[in-house]
């Protein structure tokens, strides 16, 4: 572990805070009148899932923690759990499906992803940045709407709603930003 600067804190940092292990979400650096400067830090714990505000000045020190990361594939579900399987000695671990958040309506079977290890046990799940999906539902183009700006909703095959490019149609593969949630391009 490594002790860095309160100022030098950066969203996707992992952190020890108060005998918790935190992922920070949002930085705000400021710098008033009057007093040091200070970092406004918006953290989640990633063991029990609490968030807090904290405030870091430029002398606060923190311990910044270095994950062990592990490629495994993903199986299938089984009910609320999910069923990985390590690719490299085929062992398979069980975990909650809310360790993936709003992201795994993007988990498909086969996918390969990275586990994010603290002392040997599961605390993150990442997935690719970028998957392919299929629409399955997309509004009509409205006729005039040729401002390459206008975007309509669509349906993907996972029940996700993205807004797409008018040309997009039902039944078109394309690449989706799986964090962000937003349309990237058409799928070869």
């Amino acid at each position: 572990m490594a002790k860095i600067s309160g100022v030098d804190i950066r969203p996707g940092n992992i952190l020890e805070y108060e005998k918790g292990i935190w992922k920070v979400a949002k930085t705000q650096h400021t710098q008033p009148g009057k007093g040091g400067a200070f970092m406004q830090v918006e953290m989640k714990n990633l063991i029990d899932g609490r968030k807090t505000n904290v405030r870091f000045r430029s002398q606060d020190t923190i311990e910044r923690v270095r994950l062990d990361t592990k490629d495994f594939q993903f199986l299938y579900a089984e009910g609320d759990d999910l069923v990985f399987m390590d690719v490299e000695n085929y062992d398979q671990i069980t975990l909650p499906s809310d360790l993936l958040g709003d992201a795994v309506a993007f988990l498909q079977d086969g996918m390969t992803v990275l586990l994010e290890m603290y002392d040997e046990r599961p605390i993150s799940v990442q997935l690719p940045e970028q998957v392919e999906a299929t629409i399955v539902e997309a509004d009509a183009v409205v006729r005039g709407q040729t401002a390459s700006s206008s975007f309509k909703p669509a349906i993907l095959d996972n029940g996700v709603r993205v807004m797409v490019p008018p040309h997009i149609e039902s039944g078109t593969r394309i690449i989706v930003s799986v964090y962000d949630r937003e349309y990237v391009g058409k799928a070869n």
